[in-house]
């Protein structure tokens, strides 16, 4: 009985109450008549029986229009006890169908929420632990004399400590991704002095790249955040000079028109594979290829830098051709 619903093609539940009432009347007159006039029974018999058989009708209508309220009520104490995989059936095309189909929207994206969540737990743990150990072990051999504290000691323990940096940064970062609001200060920001500054930056990790850059014209300026722009160019030069063979060149151009400023940034590095280019600026995503140097990321740069390309109206992709690895970024103009 709780799969029967044969009200659920009318789409109000007003006509679904109606249509409750009326069968109920009607039956129940039915049988009046049918007990008095043509089976000759007292009122006594019949009118306690077409009562009997109104409300059995009612239950049988009633129960079916109000089951997908009783799986939402069970359904939404499993979610209060953590479990987000229960759904519930939405044949009815009326209200309490809407109800249901709005409440299997919501319980999935609950379950990706939740889902998200305990990978972030995982991989942040993943992330910390490594760079974590490794210092351990420098300042462990320093304290046990098995190594000395010269400056090759120190620059490990110091790499270390900047990995961990960069990736608090990253995760404070993605803490304001999941605010939803960051306010930008947008100013109009000259873009060789923005791409060079960024460039020093990246050459202070001691990769063995070359970079080169490109402004058209050479006074452009583009009407951005500083902050956020600078985040966007550091996140993209460090995954291409990870990701370049020693001795390669990462080129940055950078122009700037009535519609905006069109930023690529490329290297010589393997590529990304097609199915790859939407997947690189997910969550701890890393890709198919190892980086040149070892080193890997924290996965968490490129998304980054969508999240920050994403809150200036613009757009950050993966450009066509395997030979190299080049991003685009495309950010609007000042309004007129």
């Amino acid at each position: 009985m709780s799969d029967f619903r044969p009200l659920d093609r009318l789409r109000s539940l007003k006509v679904k109450l109606g249509v409750l009432v009326l069968a109920s009347v009607s039956l129940s007159s039915l049988l009046v008549w049918y007990g008095l006039v043509r089976l000759g029974w007292w009122p006594r018999i019949t009118l306690p029986l077409a009562v009997l058989a109104a409300l059995g009708v009612t239950q049988v209508l009633a129960h079916g229009m109000t089951a997908p309220l009783r799986s939402m009520t069970g359904a939404a104490r499993a979610m209060a006890r953590g479990d987000y995989s229960r759904r519930v059936r939405a044949t009815s095309r009326d209200e309490v169908g809407d109800l249901a189909r709005a409440f299997n929207r919501m319980a999935a994206d609950l379950e990706a929420a939740d889902r998200q969540r305990r990978e972030l737990i995982a991989n942040v743990s993943h992330e910390l632990r490594t760079p974590i150990a490794a210092l351990q072990a420098v300042l462990e051999n320093v304290v046990d004399g098995v190594a000395e504290p010269d400056p090759r000691t120190l620059q490990a323990a110091l790499a270390q400590t900047q990995r961990l940096g960069t990736l608090v940064r990253e995760l404070l970062d993605l803490s304001r991704i999941d605010a939803g609001t960051d306010p930008l200060d947008r100013v109009d920001v000259p873009l060789r002095p923005a791409l060079e500054s960024a460039i020093e930056e990246a050459a202070l990790t001691g990769r063995p790249v070359r970079f080169e850059v490109d402004v058209e014209p050479p006074d452009a300026s583009a009407w951005v955040d500083r902050a956020r722009l600078h985040q966007v160019l550091a996140n993209l030069l460090d995954n291409a000079a990870r990701h370049s063979p020693e001795g390669g060149t990462v080129r940055v151009t950078a122009t700037a028109g009535p519609e905006g400023m069109h930023l690529e940034v490329s290297d010589e590095g393997p590529g990304i594979s097609p199915a790859d280019r939407d997947l690189v600026f997910e969550r701890f995503h890393r890709g198919g290829a190892d980086s040149a140097d070892g080193t890997g990321g924290t996965g968490l740069g490129l998304a980054i830098a969508r999240w920050a390309v994403a809150l200036h109206g613009g757009r950050i992709a993966v450009a066509d051709g395997t030979d190299r690895c080049r991003f685009v970024v495309d950010l609007p103009a000042r309004p007129a």
